[in-house]
C-alpha cells in the first residue's frame, strides 16, 4: 500500500510538471555522480529510539562540522529515510554531516507519532554530535513537503513539552541552529492551504490526524508551526515551488521572525513542480541556496 500511495504520488508531480518542462529529468540518487570530494562515509539502520532507524551521512574524519538533520516527504503517508540521500551526499560534499532518520506513518500511527519521532531523533543527534564529530551548536533541521512542515514544527516547538511523551521522550539539551523547510506547509487552517478538502478523496493530512478538519480542528491548528513561531524559533529559509497551496502560513510566519529580529529567507522557484527539489534544473540551485544560508549563520 505504502509503494502505491508513493506512486501516485510521483505520477502526479509528474503529471503538473508537464507542461512547463515536458522532459524532465528525475535525479537517481544511486546515479548522482559529483566532481571534488567523493569520499563519503554513509552508515545505514542507526536505531535511535525503539525500532526506529536512521542514516549517517558523513565525510571523512570530520571535526566540529555542521550537521543536518534531513526529514522525507510523502503526505506522512509514504516515503522512507533514504529519499533525500542525493541532497545528503551533495551537502557531504560541502563539508555537512546529514543525519536521515525514519519516523512512523499515517498507516502505523496518527498524529503527534511522527513529530514525537522526530523530535527523538534530533535529542539522539543532539547527544550524539561529538561522537560523529559534529558541532552541537551546528546543527540545523531541513525537510522536504511533509518533512518540511515537521522540521518547522520541531524547530517551533522543541522548547515545549507538547510532543515530550512520545516513544523515546525526553529533554532537549540544545536547539537547531536552523530551520530549512523545503516546500512543507505551515499553516493547516488557512485559505491558501489545499489541505483537508476531502471532496474528491481523502487529504493526506485527514488521513494523518485520522480526522476531518469539519469534526475537530484542535489537531490541525496545534500542527502547524505557524501556531508556536516565536522568540525561540531559528532562523528559517524557506524554499519553494510555484505551487502556491504549498505556501500557505509562510508571510505570518515571517511577519512573527520579523517582530522578533530573527533572520529569514525565501527562495521560490518559478514554474517548478512540488518536487523540484529532486529535479534538475533545480536540485543544484537547492543545494547552493541551502549552504549560503547556514554559511551565512555561521
Amino acid at each position: 500500500m505504502k509503494t502505491l500511495l508513493f506512486l501516485l504520488f510521483g505520477i502526479t508531480c509528474i503529471a503538473q510538471e508537464i507542461t512547463v518542462h515536458p522532459f524532465p529529468k528525475i535525479l537517481n540518487p544511486e546515479a548522482v555522480q559529483y566532481i571534488g570530494r567523493t569520499e563519503v562515509t554513509v552508515i545505514r539502520d542507526i536505531a535511535y529510539c525503539d525500532s526506529l532507524k536512521l542514516d549517517v551521512y558523513s565525510p571523512l574524519k570530520p571535526k566540529n562540522a555542521p550537521a543536518v538533520v534531513l526529514i522525507y516527504g510523502g503526505g506522512w503517508a509514504s516515503g522512507e529515510k533514504g529519499q533525500l540521500g542525493h541532497i545528503a551526499e551533495r551537502l557531504v560534499e560541502l563539508g555537512y554531516v546529514c543525519f536521515l532518520p525514519q519516523y512512523r506513518l499515517s498507516d502505523q500511527a496518527k498524529y503527534p507519532a511522527a513529530i514525537q519521532d522526530i523530535q527523538a531523533a534530533f535529542r539522539w543527534v543532539l547527544t550524539n554530535a561529538k561522537l560523529y564529530g559534529v558541532d552541537s551548536k551546528k546543527i540545523a533541521v531541513a525537510g522536504y513537503s511533509a518533512g518540511g512542515q515537521l522540521a518547522a514544527l520541531l524547530g517551533t516547538t522543541y522548547n515545549k513539552t507538547l510532543y515530550s511523551d512520545g516513544l523515546c521522550s525526553g529533554v532537549f539539551t540544545g536547539k537547531p541552529a536552523a530551520v530549512i523547510d523545503i516546500d512543507g506547509i505551515l499553516a493547516f487552517i488557512h485559505p491558501d492551504s489545499g489541505e483537508g478538502d476531502d471532496s474528491k478523496r481523502l487529504s493526506a493530512a485527514t488521513r494523518w490526524f485520522g480526522y476531518p478538519k469539519s469534526s475537530s480542528t484542535q489537531g490541525w491548528i496545534e500542527a502547524s508551526p505557524l501556531t508556536h513561531v516565536s522568540s525561540n524559533t531559528p532562523p528559517t529559509l524557506f524554499i519553494n515551488s510555484s505551487v502556491k497551496r504549498m505556501h500557505a502560513g509562510r508571510e505570518e510566519y515571517r511577519a512573527v521572525l520579523k517582530k522578533y529580529n530573527i533572520y529569514s529567507e525565501v527562495h521560490e522557484f518559478q514554474n517548478a513542480p512540488h518536487d523540484f527539489c529532486t529535479r534538475k534544473p533545480w536540485f543544484e540551485t537547492t543545494i547552493k541556496v541551502m549552504d549560503s544560508f547556514l554559511k551565512r549563520l555561521e
